[in-house]
C-alpha cells in the first residue's frame, strides 16, 4: 500500500488559531460578495443578507447596521433559549460579517448583470459561509432563527430554514418584482451548492465495491497492480441466498483506469459498483 510520511499533529491552540482565521475571513468573503454582486442588483437570496437588501431598498437603511440588529439579538436568544454552546467563534463570525458590509460599503459593483451577480453571489457567499462553517462556528442570523422554530414547532431544521428563506424571497416578489425573485432562487440554490463543495471538496477519489467469484485472484492484482489495500466483506445473493464476498477498494480518480483494467482482465464477469468519496483519511490518503 502506498504509505504517506507522517506530518506533525496539529496542536489544539494551532486548531483554534485556524478556526478563527477561517471564521473571520469567511465572514469578510460573505460581507465582500454581498456588497459588490447582491446588494446593487437587489437580490435578496434568504437569510439576514436578504431582509437587509429589502429594507435597504425600502427605507435606505444601511444594510450593516440592520445585519447587527438582527444578528446579535438572534445570537443572544439562540443562547438563552435553545441553551446551545455557540462559542466565541460564532459570536466572532456575528460581528465580523456586518463590520466588513460597513467596511466595504463604499466599493463599486463589480457587475450590474443580474444573472451573473445572483451565480457569483452566491458563490461568494456559499465559499465564506463554507469557510465558517469548516471553522466550527456560524455567522448568526436566520440559522438560528430556524433552530428555535424547530424547538417550538417540531418542523425539521430544513423545513424551518426553508420556511424563513421562503418568506424573504416572497418579500423580494413583492417589493422588487417575480424576476429579482428569481434571481435570488438562483444565488440560494449557488449558495447551498457552493457549501457543500468547500465542506465536501470535489470528489478526487472512488470508492469501488467488486462482487466477483475470483476473490484470491483479483486481491493479488490490486495489490501488485493498483498497490492498494482490499477490504472483504461478506453478502448474501438475493436470489441465490448464496455467500458472495465483496471487495471495496478506495483509489484516486487517475487510479480508477487501472483498477477498471484490472478487474476487467481478472474477471470479466464481476459485479462492480463505483461511487465518489468526496474525503478520504486514514493510510495512503490524506491525515485528519
Amino acid at each position: 500500500m502506498k504509505v504517506r510520511k507522517p506530518r506533525k499533529e496539529e496542536t489544539p491552540l494551532a486548531r483554534e488559531i485556524r478556526d478563527y482565521l477561517l471564521v473571520i475571513i469567511g465572514a469578510a468573503v460573505v460581507a465582500v460578495g454581498f456588497n459588490v454582486f447582491l446588494l446593487p442588483n437587489q437580490i435578496a437570496s434568504g437569510g439576514v443578507s436578504g431582509i437587509s437588501t429589502i429594507l435597504y431598498s425600502v427605507f435606505g437603511w444601511e444594510p450593516g447596521i440592520v445585519q447587527y440588529a438582527f444578528n446579535i439579538p438572534l445570537f443572544i436568544a439562540g443562547v438563552i433559549i435553545l441553551g446551545k454552546n455557540f462559542g466565541m467563534k460564532s459570536f466572532v463570525g456575528t460581528l465580523t460579517l456586518p463590520a466588513v458590509v460597513l467596511a466595504t460599503s463604499s466599493w463599486e459593483p463589480w457587475t450590474m448583470n443580474p444573472l451573473l451577480s445572483a451565480l457569483f453571489g452566491g458563490i461568494a457567499v456559499g465559499t465564506g459561509l463554507g469557510f465558517v462553517f469548516r471553522g466550527n462556528a456560524s455567522t448568526g442570523g436566520t440559522d438560528l432563527a430556524a433552530q428555535i422554530i424547530t424547538k417550538y414547532t417540531g418542523l425539521s431544521l430544513g423545513t424551518s430554514v426553508l420556511l424563513i428563506d421562503g418568506l424573504i424571497v416572497i418579500s423580494a416578489a413583492i417589493v422588487f418584482d417575480i424576476e429579482r425573485a428569481l434571481y435570488a432562487l438562483i444565488g440560494l440554490f449557488t449558495t447551498t451548492k457552493t457549501i457543500d463543495i468547500i465542506q465536501l471538496g470535489f470528489s478526487q477519489s472512488k470508492m469501488v465495491h467488486i462482487i466477483t467469484s475470483e476473490e484470491a485472484a483479483m486481491k493479488n492484482a490490486i495489490y501488485e497492480h493498483v498497490n492498494r489495500g482490499v477490504t472483504k466483506m461478506s453478502g448474501i445473493g438475493g436470489y441465490t441466498e448464496e455467500h458472495r464476498p465483496i471487495l471495496m477498494v478506495v483509489v484516486y480518480q487517475t487510479e480508477f483506469t487501472k483498477l477498471k483494467n484490472v478487474v476487467r482482465t481478472v474477471d470479466p464477469h464481476a459485479f462492480v459498483i463505483v461511487s465518489d468519496a468526496y474525503e478520504v483519511f486514514g493510510e495512503g490518503f490524506k491525515r485528519y
